[in-house]
């Protein structure tokens, strides 16, 4: 191989470990921090029922679906999609994903649940019927979907941290 070849290829290789190593690391940093790389808290599994009290499958697509329908008796807007963006950025669809490494978990108030709400936010804008434990995924989308809607417009409108 010739001199300007082999210099070429090696300057190429160099380039690419680079890439490689910063799109490991910002993949890594994009994950979030417990829970994120299974979506066995999503799943029914041989201890949880494979439907909510209201009938709904006892997923993340059921939990949207009771959700929306909770918001459409009491008016909050928001739509499938909006909603289901939402919780994959912010708890990979994990209902017991808590973020310990933010400014709000600096102020001991940590983001909580699969749209990453605080306790005080929570409390605010829970809506009558859900439940009243951050963890519970309707309470929590419905919840976080009732904040947006009063800050946003819509969780639709929703399209980063909140």
């Amino acid at each position: 191989m010739p001199a300007a070849a082999q210099h070429l290829r090696t300057r190429t290789d160099r380039l690419v470990r680079t890439f490689a190593v910063a799109g490991t690391g910002a993949a890594v940093l994009a994950l979030p921090l417990f829970g994120a790389t299974t979506a066995s808290a999503a799943t029914p599994t041989a201890t949880t029922p494979s439907t909510t009290l209201a009938g709904y499958p006892n997923n993340l697509d059921g939990w949207i679906r009771e959700s929306l329908a909770i918001m459409a008796e009491k008016h909050i807007p928001g739509t499938y999609n909006g909603i289901h963006r939402n919780i994959i950025r912010e708890s990979s669809g994990n209902p017991n994903a808590i973020n310990l490494w933010d400014s709000n978990a600096a102020k001991g108030i940590p983001s909580k649940g699969l749209l990453q709400v605080i306790d005080p936010t929570f409390n605010a804008y829970h809506v009558a019927g859900t439940s009243f434990d951050i963890y519970d995924p309707v309470a929590n989308i419905t919840a976080a979907c009732n904040y947006a809607a009063a800050r946003y417009g819509s969780m639709d409108n929703v399209n980063g941290a909140y």
